[in-house]
């Protein structure tokens, strides 16, 4: 596959802008920097930030196994997945495949971006029919996205589903891993040298406990990263962000221990949830979630909102009829929401 003939030519002729820190890079501390038209005056964010984000992705390189021209940072997984529409979609032209119940946030950009869009829903077991995939696609299907471990349904897909879709669309496949830190399934990380056509996305808001600072993360091919930070905004990760993130990420097990909690947390909620009696199905779940159906959805969802409860109710999902999602929470969170549920 020929990833250059994916680009939108207008992509692929675009000069990208140049900002004074692309411009100039050997930065010192006794450096006298006047060419930014930035405020003088000190006070930890009067400069901009690297727009290359070095350092955090010097670290993210060493627990990845990549190099740092494997990866690329958004505003949020949303901004990663907006730069992918505008290098690969053609507006008016192109489309895309999504396999609902999935992550919303793929139609709203296709739709943002003027991409039509090809809807095949997951099977009963919420794993994709790689066949009807396969067969609805076109010649204008430039993106497949997969969430694996999927939201809302929590679980992760076939590794040999995903490997004959990834083979065989004539695209773009992007693996959306936000939930992979919950997950025993391998990365896709690892596959990026044997499918040239793949992007893994991933995030530092759930696992990591860094949903605030929004930083997303795109891992790909040396030559996708190239098309993608032609076109990203210079400064897309402000200083804040990454001086956030590198705080955090340089604790030692802080993340590991939180997951470790989240999942026995998580099989806690389950065991407790058996007991519910208008729960009729708990769906196996690699995520900080859990998805239960029950009797009335809608019923349920206010009676834990007048309790004081915030959960989603997934029931407009296909395939997801009287459903409600619920976010592992602290050990006493979740005893409020047990006894709530069996309360009412």
């Amino acid at each position: 596959m020929n990833i250059q003939d994916l680009i939108r030519p207008t992509i692929k002729a675009l000069k990208p802008y140049s900002s004074a820190r692309d411009e100039f890079q050997g930065v010192t501390a006794d450096m006298v920097f006047l060419d930014a038209n930035e405020n003088p005056f000190e006070n930890g964010v009067n400069r901009y930030p690297d727009p290359q984000q070095g350092a955090l992705k010097a670290i993210l390189s060493k627990t990845k196994g990549l190099p740092t021209n494997q990866i690329l940072f958004g505003n949020g997984s949303d901004e990663v997945l907006d730069l992918i529409f505008r290098a690969f979609c053609e507006p008016n032209q192109d489309n895309v495949v999504i396999l609902p119940p999935t992550y919303g946030m793929y139609e709203v950009l296709a739709n943002l971006n003027a991409i039509g869009i090809k809807k095949v829903n997951l099977d009963a077991e919420f794993q994709p029919e790689v066949g009807a995939v396969l067969n609805a696609a076109d010649e204008n299907s430039k993106l497949l996205f997969i969430c694996s471990p999927n939201n809302p349904s929590g679980n992760s897909f076939n590794t040999e589903a995903i490997e004959r879709l990834v083979s065989n669309f004539k695209g773009i496949v992007v693996v959306d891993e936000a939930y992979i830190d919950f997950s025993n399934e391998a990365s896709w990380i690892s596959k990026l040298d044997t499918y040239p056509n793949l992007i893994v996305a991933q995030t530092l808001s759930k696992a990591y406990g860094m949903a605030g600072i929004r930083l997303g993360i795109c891992y790909a091919s040396t030559e996708i990263i190239t098309v993608l930070n032609t076109i990203k905004p210079p400064y897309n990760i402000n200083e804040l962000t990454q001086k956030k993130a590198i705080e955090l990420l340089n604790i030692k097990d802080l993340a590991s221990n939180q997951i470790k909690d989240i999942l026995t947390q998580r099989s806690a909620l389950i065991s407790e949830l058996e007991s519910v009696s208008y729960v009729s199905k708990i769906y196996p779940s690699d995520a900080n979630f859990v998805l239960v159906k029950v009797d009335d959805a809608t019923k349920r969802y206010n009676q834990l909102i007048e309790k004081g409860i915030v959960i989603r109710n997934r029931t407009t999902q296909p395939g997801c009829d009287n459903t409600l999602r619920l976010t592992v929470g602290t050990p006493q969170e979740n005893k409020i929401l047990i006894d709530t549920l069996k309360s009412i």
